[in-house]
Order: structure tokens, then sequence, then C-alpha cells
């Protein structure tokens, strides 16, 4: 007897497909590309017959968020419509789990009241947790600074010395995914398993005989990330306030040591001050041709190197300030290296209002991630509802090496002809004018009236979304939300529940939403999302694809924007029923001869350019 799990499901041809083409491959041993639209049901597509497969399989998803849907509701779903069992395990970073040891060692020497109480509750928690992940407990964010002092890293993580090690949550939850049939992980996670392989041939991951890359067009991004270095001011300052809570605990007979820490902490604060008070990003050359920064740069070095050497006879103490010199060691040489020249490394700063950075990413990851695959002797399936652009999937098969794969599409199965309408008004302003901002909301301003709020407004950088911020909120009745006020989940949650709220959202508003429903429908994009000009990594890029004769502008910066632009799209129609606007502001659309290559990327929708269709068209919506 069959079982109907889904009572609203209903068979998408696509879905069957996708699914039968994964099968095939797995079967072959095939490596595969596959683009499945918005609406396909691509995570069913492929679980199913990676686990009809009886092979171990990794799932790797773009973020935590879809990582825990992925295990808490997709695999349950599964595991009721099949009759096969399978056993399925979720696997995070190793910040994403208490720390027993770091936590006791935290109670024992801190000594301010309101931090004792927090680290109090969390020991409460302890005592219930299964998993240890910090996700769990929702009275403290999983980005509160407290957690760093309950947390480990590779640096201070005592190993098999730990006198918790047998109740580790981190080693429990790395037993279960070598056990597990299935496991679910993101790509973080991936990269840092690939990157200790780069680094020192050791492993994070189980081996499987088949990897899905779920959300696979942001996997090169990541990578980038993982395979470079960078150092931050937070790393020189905890390793300062690590070795000060080991010398206040078992060392104050050795006061070079409490003044290193002091000098350290001094000089990465003045190495801050050197810069300009606003926020930006750099190349490294900037620093190093300065007088001032390249002073102060030397001074950091020179007090690290101070606290290394007091260190050195205070590592025979303990386990914990060996482990501060031995960090203090990978400090040293990490910052010694960004001197060197390395023609295969982008070295770039970048400043926050208090701390600052310095990075060094791979000019390109492609063969790296070639490497990569090849040790992993597995057949790996890469899919996303954006990786194509134009339907060619050149842009990215080249991020990653991967131009000789086959590759699959399957567009969306929604009606956007019949469920969306998109509004490109006319006599919109250029994006370089000082005041476009201001001038864009004169034409959003009437679509949102007609939408009854009901939208996200989303914005290609944070200055625009402010000036809109404080725009809006004399002019129109709806909610207003703004990115930034209150955590992600929360906004979304306060969006869902007013049901005509307008929401100002960047970069991370732009995918990996799903609102579905009336409460969404609307969407309004500033400009055409091309990445900052004078970002050192895109200016590095971008030079090399030109020095090699090829056309940077049309072959890395047009492509890049075009996904973002689809995913940005695609929170509109997230269901059969949804009916929304697309409204996107940017003349260049029509105007530049690019723009029909943005245009042919996107669903085929009606389009209009007159704010009378735009009211008709919610007129019709038997709800108003």
């Amino acid at each position: 007897m069959q079982i109907q799990v889904i009572p609203t499901y209903q068979p998408r041809p696509a879905q069957i497909e996708m699914a039968q083409t994964v099968w095939n491959a797995i079967k072959k041993q095939q490596d595969l590309i596959v683009e499945a639209g918005t609406g396909t049901g691509k995570t069913f597509a492929y679980l199913m017959p990676a686990l009809l497969s009886g092979k171990k399989v990794i799932i790797s998803t773009g973020t935590k968020n879809l990582q825990e849907q992925l295990f808490n509701k997709d695999l349950p779903l599964i595991s009721q419509a099949m009759a096969e069992m399978f056993v399925p395990a979720l696997l995070k970073g190793r910040a994403n789990y208490l720390c027993l040891h770091r936590l006791k060692f935290a109670l024992e020497t801190s000594e301010n009241p309101k931090e004792k109480a927090q680290l109090q509750r969390i020991e409460s928690w302890a005592k219930n947790t299964l998993t240890g992940d910090i996700a769990e407990m929702s009275s403290l964010s999983e980005t509160h600074p407290l957690w760093y002092h309950a947390t480990s890293t590779r640096e201070n993580c005592l190993g098999q010395e730990c006198s918790d090690y047998s109740d580790c949550f981190l080693m429990i939850a790395r037993k279960k995914a070598q056990e597990a049939d299935l496991l679910v992980i993101n790509h973080h996670l991936l990269c840092a398993d690939w990157s200790m392989r780069e680094s020192s041939g050791s492993e994070l991951l189980p081996r499987a005989e088949i990897i899905v890359i779920d959300e696979a067009h942001q996997l090169a991004a990541i990578a980038s990330h993982f395979l470079g270095t960078s150092l931050t001011g937070k790393d020189f300052t905890d390793l300062a306030d690590e070795s000060l809570a080991g010398y206040l605990k078992l060392t104050q007979d050795m006061p070079a040591l409490s003044a290193g820490c002091a000098g350290l902490k001094l000089a990465v604060k003045n190495f801050r001050l050197a810069f300009a008070i606003e926020p930006k990003k750099g190349e490294w050359v900037d620093i190093v041709s300065d007088t001032q920064l390249s002073a102060t740069l030397v001074a950091l070095l020179a007090a690290l190197k101070t606290l290394h050497h007091a260190l050195e006879p205070a590592s025979k103490r303990n386990k914990e300030l060996e482990l501060c010199f031995n960090q203090a060691e990978n400090l040293l040489t990490t910052l010694k290296n960004f001197y060197a020249e390395n023609t295969s490394q982008i070295r770039w700063y970048e400043t926050h209002k208090n701390s600052f950075s310095l990075n060094s990413t791979p000019l390109d990851i492609a063969k790296t991630f070639n490497n990569f695959m090849q040790e992993r002797q597995a057949t790996w399936i890469f899919t996303s509802a954006t990786l194509s652009v134009g339907g060619n999937f050149h842009y990215f098969g080249k991020s990653l090496g991967l131009t000789h794969l086959p590759s699959y599409r399957w567009e969306s199965p929604f009606n956007y002809f019949e469920q969306a309408l998109f509004y490109h008004p006319k006599n919109l302003p250029q994006p370089a004018e000082a005041d476009f901002t201001d001038k864009v909301l004169e034409f959003a301003v009437p679509v949102l009236q007609a939408s009854r709020g009901r939208a996200f407004f989303l914005f290609t950088s944070y200055r625009a979304l402010n000036r809109a911020a404080q725009l809006l909120e004399s002019r129109l009745n709806y909610p207003l939300l703004i990115q930034g006020s209150f955590p992600k989940n929360v906004l979304l949650d306060k969006f869902r529940q007013a049901g005509n709220a307008i929401l100002l959202g960047t970069a991370s508003f732009w995918e990996g939403i799903d609102v579905r429903g009336e409460a969404l429908s609307c969407v309004i994009i500033d400009k055409l999302p091309f990445a900052a000009p004078n970002d050192p990594v895109l200016k590095a890029r971008l030079g090399a694809i030109n020095a090699q004769g090829g056309n940077s502008f049309f072959e890395y910066q047009v492509p890049t924007a075009a996904i973002a632009l689809q995913q940005g799209v695609g929170r509109l129609i997230r269901d059969f029923s949804d009916r929304g606007v697309l409204m996107v502001c940017d003349p260049r659309l029509l105007k530049k001869a690019y723009g029909q290559f943005f245009l042919d990327s996107l669903p085929a929708m009606r389009r209009t350019r007159d704010i009378k269709d735009v009211a008709d068209f919610f007129a019709k919506d038997a709800s108003f």
C-alpha cells in the first residue's frame, strides 16, 4: 500500500526527470551539474536516488539554515516515504559545539558578574542538551561574543589530553558522522576539510561515494575564503586574553607575560587607529607604501614577538599556555608571510568600526578544487536554482574547473507569465547619480502603496538601505522592517506575521529566503547587483582575465551579477498559488547592450512600464 506523506504533493515532470538523471549519473559514477528552477523540488530529486543507491552520501548546503531544514524537515519526510531504512547525521563546524572544558575554565576565571551569570545559564543548558549545538540555546544568540569562551578552535583544543574528551560534543557528532549513511554538512565545513587536506594532509569528513553540492553557486566564493588566510584584530586580542587568563590563574610570578599581553592589545589598537575612521577595503600595497600604516604594522609584529617570547617559558606550566604559545607562533608565521610576494594570492585588508583583517585570497581555485574532487573519489552532483546565465553553464563551470561536466537544466514549473508582472518604469535615474536612492523611492512608493506593503525592498549597499529606511518611515503606514534591527530569523517571523510589512534588506536577503503566500507579493530591486569595482579581490581577478586577453566585464562581472539578480528575483514566486510584482529600478536593463543578458536570465513574465498595470494587477487579487 502506498502512503502519501505530503497531502498536497503533485507529481512534477521536471522533478522526476531530474531524479532519473541523478540516478543515471550515480550508476555511471559520472559527475553532474544540474540546475532546477524554483519549485522543481530539487531536494527530493537528488535525495531519493542518492538514498536508493545504498551508498554513503554527503550533502553539503549553502548555509546552516538550509542544512538544518534538510535534516529536520526534508529527511524525516523522505524516511516516511521510503521502505529502506537509513541513518542520517548532521555535522557542523567546531565553533558550533559547546566545549565543556572551555566552559569550566571560563567559569573559573571570569570576574565579570554579568558574564558569569550568562556562563552559568550555558552550564545549566549543557546538562540537558544531547548535541551541544549552540543553536539550540535560543536565549543566547549564536553570534554572541561569550560563545568564544565556551567553544573551541583548532588552536586551543586539548584533543585527547582533555579531561572531558569522552563527553566532547564535537567528537560525538563526528563519530555519528562516520557511522551515518547520509551526512548533512554545509559548504563552510566542506571547505574546511578541503583546506586541511591542502595544508596538512589530514581530514575532517568521512569518506563518501556520493557528494551532493546544493546551492552550488555559493561554493567558489566560500572556498576562496577557506583556501586563503586571514588575520583579524580579534585573533591578536584573543591570544592576549587567553594568555592573560593563564597568567592570572597560574603564572603570576612572570610579569613579562602580563606586560606582553598588554603590549599586544595596545599595538592592535594603534594599528586600527592608523587607518581612516570609515571602514574600507584596500590592497596590501596601500599598507606597505604608507609610512604610518607600515610603522604600526611593524610595531604589531614586534609586540607579537615579545608575547611569543614571554609565552615560551610559560608554556611549560600547563597545556592551555602551551596552546597559547603555539598560537602565537602560528600568528607570527602567518603575519610574516604577508610580506612574501606570491602571485597566486591576492593580499588585501579590510577595516571595521573597531577592528581590522589582513587577508590573502587565492587568485583562482579551479585547479585545487579539481585535485580535491580527485582525492575524494566520489560521484559529485552540483545543483542550484541559479547556475546558468542565459542558459549557459560556462561561468559556473569555469569558477570550479568543471567545464567538462555534463549539465542539465529544468525551468521552474511556476507559470510566471500568469503569476507575476515585471514593472520597469520610464525615466529612472542613473545609478551613478548622487541622489539615486531618493529618486528611486519616488517610483517605488506608488508600487508599495498598490501592493499594500507585503514587499521585499532589496538593495546592493547598506548605505542605500539606510537612506531608504530614513525616507520611507514617514511616507508609508505599513510596518517597516530593517535588516540589522533584529536577527534575520526574527525579522522574517515578524514579516510573515504582519502580513503587510515592507522588509528592507541587502545581500543576505537576496537568497535562501522562502516566504510563501500573500505576505510577500512584491519584490523591488534598486540596482543590478554588480560587485563594488574597488574591491581588491575583484580588481585582481579582473586584471588577471584581461592580462590573458579576456574580457573581464562580460566573462566575470556580468555573469556574477546575473546570478545574484536571479536569486533576488527568486524570492517573489515560491508556490503555485503565489502572485506578485517584480520591480527593477536600474535603467541599464534597457539602455545598455548587456541589459538583454540579464533579461534573458530571468523567468518569462509579462512586462510593463505603466504603474496603472501594477495597480490593476493587485486589484485583481481576490483578497483585496
